[in-house]
């Protein structure tokens, strides 16, 4: 039996990661850089870093798997991230990385919808939903306020449910191709799918101050370590572990936020934050718990 231990610490590490690119994206926005313009920058960086070691193959073997590559790029790329950033404008900030954070579950009902092999057990329920409400209490802080707005909080429902689309075929497609021509067909499309925004908001942010330290430096761990690395990564973790199982790690991205804003930002850990990390790690050990159990049991059958 092969230890999966090395992929759960993995998955922990690349989430602590991209939890820390929202301080990345804080000071690219305070020196003049939108979203769209920082994930085009980002995913340029990173389609250039990928393309020195992975295959030199251009296309899949199918023009199904083709289009395939394309969707990956735009669930887990262009539609994702232009999804999120834009909900942001018309609802709180909170109310959108809560409903982001629901890409787990959507991942798992997706996958009981659309694969056989998926199947959720009152245990794997009740552990996500413990490690949602863990969630609130991070992200809210004890300070509940539900700002409901129809645009942004189905813009931020899209990105949740573009990132449970990517899970779920990246799972099939690791099974047949390197995980490195994956990722760079990811930041390819990617790339391609966000361009047509620049028509509604074009570039703005001067090309001479991409030399700035402050700019150059964010932009270059965004797109080296956040995107390149740990896309190819999680490319892998998803291929180990499956997709459940590994969306489920996403609960742990604002305890990473919280952690770094505190280091960083020099922002408050209240009580009522620690309390809903230990529940998400709770909810976390629950469902993992039970999904190892249950593959044990269909293997001795």
């Amino acid at each position: 039996m092969k230890n999966k231990l090395p992929y759960h610490i993995l998955a922990i590490s690349i989430i602590a990661i991209w939890g820390v690119t929202f301080i990345n994206t804080k000071f690219l926005i305070i020196n003049g850089l939108n979203p769209q313009e920082i994930f085009l920058l980002r995913f340029i960086i990173a389609y250039l870093g990928v393309w020195t070691f992975s295959p030199r193959k251009l296309f899949t073997d199918n023009w199904r798997d083709e289009l395939t590559t394309m969707l990956l790029g735009i669930s887990g790329g262009s539609l994702y991230f232009w999804a999120e950033n834009t909900a942001i404008q018309y609802s709180l900030v909170n109310d959108v990385a809560f409903i982001v954070c629901n890409a787990p579950l959507l991942t798992l009902f997706l996958g009981m919808a659309f694969s056989k092999e998926i199947k959720a057990t009152k245990p794997i329920v009740g552990g996500s939903f413990i490690s949602l409400f863990g969630v609130a209490l991070v992200i809210f802080n004890g300070s509940f306020i539900l700002k409901l707005n129809p645009i942004g909080d189905f813009l931020a429902l899209v990105a949740a449910g573009a990132w449970a689309v990517y899970s779920l075929l990246m799972r099939d497609m690791t099974k047949r191709y390197n995980v490195t021509f994956l990722t760079r067909k990811v930041f390819f499309y990617g790339i391609i799918t966000i361009l047509p925004a620049f028509l509604i908001n074009p570039w703005q942010f001067p090309f001479e101050d991409l030399g700035k330290p402050v700019v150059w430096m964010n932009l270059v761990f965004l797109g080296v370590i956040a995107a390149l690395i740990c896309f190819v990564l999680w490319s892998i973790v998803i291929r180990e572990l499956g997709a459940l199982s590994s969306a489920n790690y996403i609960y742990l991205s604002p305890v990473s936020t919280l952690i770094a804003s505190a280091i960083f930002l020099k922002e408050p850990v209240t009580w009522i934050s620690i309390v809903g990390s230990f529940m998400i790690l709770l909810g976390l050990f629950i469902v993992g718990f039970y999904t190892k159990h249950e593959k044990d049991e269909n293997r001795s059958r």
